[in-house]
């Protein structure tokens, strides 16, 4: 990796090019009047090239057309965020705020540090979009500034550009100094807790919530955009499947699960939408097990837990649970099957007009039923069901569902009444994932089962009439699994 070191400058304001994190004492970078005329020099013109609007453009023109509807009068300002720091002077990955994101039709392409604003007008709003554009080669920052310089990260796009693209008006992030924090400014903290105060913290909170909420019901671009994640992460589970015969034979097999399938996600995507879960054998019975560094051993189960982000951000979320070695025991196929049961119980039921919490109440039902078949339970389905007993949860601690899209749980920020509680609407999207976890150490339930963990997670659409399986393309039965692997590995 480069040295990302760069001239020590002084301290700067929000609007100001971001100064290198690194000290100078390593700089190496030429400082005199000589070079940086003769680097400032003998550069081909740039000819600017203006591209049509995005497919987001008129969707994300539409939400904010409805978000300046709810608040009239009100300036409204999201940020995009500032890049994490990782270490010293890297950085993570950077990924723009899901809610500015969302209003702005920018994804993956986003940058650091930007602002949409929502100025009141006469008629709703003026929207601007303040980022900071590409530097001139006038300047020093395109070879000095390592954060936001051209021969450190590439070309940055003109205002020009990115006013053409996202069908937004734009403006230099200078001109962000102007922009009034008083009584009427809503802010979505979380994304810049550095902003002056404006109408106060539970007013931004409010704010911050409406904008969760208007995403519980996804339109047409957004569904699609689903759509196109779910194939891509059938895909990478392909891929996972294929390549059982390696990661079996390696002491950390779970890390080359992961790598398999965060290959495909940089191939056909932005990147993972979520740490991958690659949990073999007993850490299957380990909810959000994403160290993924033991082995995948012959004889037990691996459960894959794993969706591609795409460049618009929008993530499947899917899990499969599958044998390693192509088969599943009877004690493995029994516990897998009851928690398809499960599944298949919520999905039967999912129309508009229900509330969100009744498909995890028809999935526990089949969970309560199973185990206390099978002796695990102290009282009987009916008993356990009682919400002051629920010993069934036990096997299964988690929720059933939750929403989905540009976040992997999705509108997080929504109020209990329009989530939990909320009445299922076309355009909704969200996970059906029952489970269930015999700890290696359970003295609850039999020793053939201890060590088993299932979990079968699809994507729904809620249709008009009903819902779509949009992940039904990724085997679901015990009998189908079997098939999928022996297709994958044919000399198996």
């Amino acid at each position: 990796m480069a040295d990302t070191t760069a001239p020590s400058t002084a301290d700067h304001s929000v609007t100001e090019a971001p100064k290198p994190r690194a000290t100078s004492n390593r700089s190496t970078t030429p400082a005199s009047d000589t070079f940086r005329d003769y680097i400032g020099s003998q550069w081909a013109d740039r000819e600017e090239v203006l591209p049509p609007a995005r497919e987001q453009a008129p969707f994300a023109a539409e939400r904010r057309r409805r978000l300046s509807e709810a608040y009239t009068g009100k300036r409204l300002v999201v940020a995009s965020g500032a890049a994490k720091q990782r270490s010293n002077d890297t950085d993570y990955p950077y990924r723009a705020h899901s809610a500015f994101s969302y209003l702005a039709g920018w994804g993956s392409d986003s940058e650091p540090g930007s602002f949409l604003v929502f100025e009141p007008a006469d008629a709703g709003h003026d929207v601007t979009l303040y980022f900071r554009e590409r530097a001139g080669r006038d300047s020093d920052e395109f070879y000095a500034n390592p954060e936001i310089g051209e021969f450190w990260i590439g070309p940055r796009p003109s205002l020009a550009q990115v006013a053409s693209d996202l069908g937004v008006a734009t403006a230099g992030i200078a001109g962000f100094e102007d922009v009034l924090f008083d009584a009427s400014t809503l802010v979505v903290r979380e994304a810049a807790p550095e902003l002056p105060a404006g109408a106060g913290e539970e007013a931004d909170a409010d704010f911050h919530r409406f904008l969760s909420e208007m995403r519980l019901v996804k339109d047409e671009y957004e569904i699609e955009q689903m759509r196109l994640a779910i194939a891509a992460t059938a895909r990478g589970f392909d891929d996972v499947i294929a390549d059982f015969p390696r990661s079996s034979q390696h002491e950390r097999g779970e890390r080359l699960v992961e790598g398999v399938f965060n290959t495909r996600a940089r191939l056909d995507g932005n990147t993972v939408g979520y740490d991958t879960i690659a949990a073999s054998g007993p850490h299957a019975c380990i909810l959000h097990w994403t160290r993924n560094d033991g082995p995948v051993l012959p004889g037990d189960l691996i459960l894959l837990d794993a969706g591609v982000e795409l460049d618009s951000y929008y993530t499947a979320d899917i899990t499969r649970t599958i044998p390693v070695d192509g088969r599943f025991t009877e004690v493995q196929r029994k516990v897998y099957e009851a928690v398809r049961e499960a599944a298949d119980a919520a999905f039967a039921i999912v129309r508009p007009g229900i509330r969100f919490r009744e498909i995890h109440a028809t999935a526990m039902g089949v969970i309560a039923r199973r185990t206390a078949e099978w002796g695990l339970l102290p009282v009987s389905a009916e008993e356990a069901l009682e919400a002051d007993n629920q010993q069934h949860r036990r096997y299964m601690v988690h929720g059933t569902s939750h929403h989905l899209g540009i976040d992997v749980h999705d509108c997080a920020k929504a109020r209990r009444e329009m989530y939990l509680d909320g009445v299922l609407e076309p355009g909704m999207v969200f996970t059906i994932e029952p489970g269930l976890y015999f700890q290696p150490d359970d003295l609850t339930v039999p020793e053939e089962f201890r060590g088993i963990g299932v979990r079968i997670e699809d994507d729904i659409l809620v249709t008009a009439d009903g819902a779509e399986n949009l992940s039904i393309g990724l085997p679901r039965t015990a009998d189908e699994v079997e098939a999928w692997y022996a297709r994958q590995n044919p000399s198996a």
